[in-house]
């Protein structure tokens, strides 16, 4: 998901390690979210990246110049930094290389040192199977990917008819990969137990963030999770391979598309695993709620009312299921109206995960991240759409 963007090149430095219990904070002073953002990469950044692209591309990169490099910040999500890395129109290119990539920077580590490892194998399998772009070099700072020529959707967009059709087939074609990890599907939750644990021990020392912070603390967290739990193990959901962070800042729209009905491509690995369906599912939908393309203070814009509606989840969950065919071919009409009934529970009460998930991811980001977004606020966002979401369900 989740990159607001700053400049800030020593990611590793300012990362969560989880698997090592051990949280390494910047001074509230120093994350401070101003008015608007940087456009250029800082020089140090820019060196950095220059070094990584002529040693890990060769080619026409390995005599290229510090003044011929061409870099640009990449905006559009809230976890990693991104800048596009280009050969001059004047350098030619040697052999194969390519004239243009993504450097992608990680950011704050919530995942731990073993999940970025898995995630980069992760990535070089579904580049191998053409499911995701080219993999040029990695690095414990990050790694330089192909350039897709793309844009990001708007979150406008995840509504209209035709694209999420083929959102649903791409979740469905996720759904369907063996991947050589662990089946069980323990991530969801440990990954919550540790960020609540996290969260109940880190401190804000700014006024506007204590008071925030302490309206959340207020919704008594602990407690919480043990209700979701609860209302999750009594929810049949089935165990699949799930990206996790299906929003629109991970979907591509493709350029050149005329003649083919692939025109999506999702990227952003990071928090795939085998996890239970009906979070794949509630992750996306509560995603038509967030605009994150706002340059403006705390750079988000929420709106319940985006939330799918039934309609609009069915025409989803319907073209999933038809793209899962051979699965359905034996039911009657009858069966399949009460599968269908049966996912929209599974799927909405998932939902609540997606919330809690990315409320509590939120809370660390903002004690721990250089980038600029106002993750307290955003934090603050999903759980009130947590306690509306539970309002409606009556759960």
């Amino acid at each position: 998901m989740k990159t607001k963007f700053s400049s800030a090149v020593d990611s590793l430095g300012m990362g969560l390690l989880i698997a090592q219990n051990v949280i390494r904070v910047q001074h509230e002073e120093d994350i401070e979210c101003k008015a608007g953002r940087q456009d250029a990469p800082d020089p140090q950044t820019k060196h950095k990246a220059y070094l990584w692209c002529k040693e890990f591309l060769r080619g026409a990169w390995k005599t290229l110049s510090e003044d011929e490099f061409q870099i640009r910040i990449i905006r559009g999500g809230l976890s990693n930094l991104l800048f596009q890395c280009s050969l001059p129109d004047t350098k030619s290119c040697v052999k194969d290389e390519p004239r243009c990539v993504l450097l992608r920077l990680y950011g704050a580590i919530l995942q731990g040192a073993d999940a970025m490892v898995l995630e980069s194998v992760m990535f070089a399998i579904l580049a191998e199977r053409s499911l995701g772009p080219k993999l040029y070099g990695i690095f414990p700072q990050g790694r330089l990917e192909q350039f897709i020529a793309s844009r990001k959707l708007e979150t406008t967009e995840l509504a209209i008819p035709s694209i999420s059709a083929e959102i649903a087939k791409k979740l469905a074609t996720f759904h369907r990969m063996t991947m050589p990890f662990n089946k069980e599907p323990t991530w969801l939750f440990h990954t919550m137990e540790k960020y609540l644990e996290q969260v109940m021990r880190i401190s804000f020392t700014r006024e506007s963030h204590v008071r925030t912070f302490h309206k959340l603390l207020s919704y008594n967290l602990p407690q919480e999770m043990e209700k979701l739990r609860s209302l999750l193990e009594a929810t049949p959901s089935p165990i699949v391979f799930c990206h996790n962070d299906c929003q629109e800042g991970n979907l591509l729209l493709l350029e050149n598309t005329e003649n083919t009905d692939q025109k999506l491509m999702l990227i952003d690995f990071e928090y795939s695993s085998y996890n239970f369906r009906g979070f794949d599912f509630g992750n996306h939908f509560c995603e038509w709620m967030y605009d994150y393309n706002c340059d403006e203070y705390p750079f988000f814009k929420a709106d319940i009312n985006k939330y799918p509606t039934k309609v609009q989840q069915l025409h989803f969950i319907r073209v999933y299921n038809a793209e899962i065919q051979d699965e359905f071919d034996d039911l009657n009409n009858n069966q399949i109206a009460k599968m269908e009934d049966q996912m929209l529970e599974e799927i909405n009460r998932y939902a609540l995960a997606s919330h809690f998930f990315w409320g509590l991811w939120s809370i660390i980001q903002a004690r721990i991240s250089a980038i600029e977004f106002g993750y307290l606020d955003y934090a603050l966002a999903r759980f009130e759409a947590y306690f509306e979401q539970k309002k409606q369900l009556d759960v």
